[in-house]
């Protein structure tokens, strides 16, 4: 049976988040236009620079700040290779955080789709509500590949 396109583009999302190199979450993200992927991201480090799973978590007040988030990895791909983010979808395999909420809907995102709900923030519900952006639940198990 043919999955349909949300489910197909979040499976996609929990491929692109076995690249993740921090262990504290293993996040993918697929931004997708017209049923066409433009971009991919998982949660990582910087260009050259040292990996969790490499060098252990650089923390802060609780968060890992050596990595970049998936959804902000996907838009710096699209802002490298010259891709419009303007009306795409982002899969995501958690709720984006607040920071990469406030990306997202910079980006032009119009529809955010994604599975687990994780370290849920009101303020970053409300952004979405008052910019317009659809968020949806599509919840994929990571086991139901």
């Amino acid at each position: 049976m043919r999955p349909e396109w949300d489910s197909y583009f979040m499976k996609i999302a929990y491929a692109v988040s076995e690249r993740s190199t921090c262990d504290r979450a293993y996040v993918g993200c697929v931004l997708v236009r017209e049923k066409r992927i433009l971009t991919t991201g998982f949660n990582g480090s910087p260009a050259g620079q040292a990996h969790c799973d490499e060098t252990g978590h650089l923390l802060v007040d609780g968060h890992c700040v050596r990595t970049i988030h998936a959804e902000t990895n996907a838009i710096i791909q699209a802002a490298l290779h010259g891709v419009s983010t303007r009306d795409s979808t982002p899969y995501v395999t958690h709720l984006p955080c607040i920071q990469c909420t406030k990306a997202l809907i910079n980006a032009g995102v119009r529809r955010i789709v994604y599975s687990t709900a994780y370290r849920t923030d009101e303020n970053a519900l409300d952004f979405l509500r008052v910019a317009g952006v659809e968020l949806v639940q599509n919840e994929l198990l990571h086991g139901d590949q």
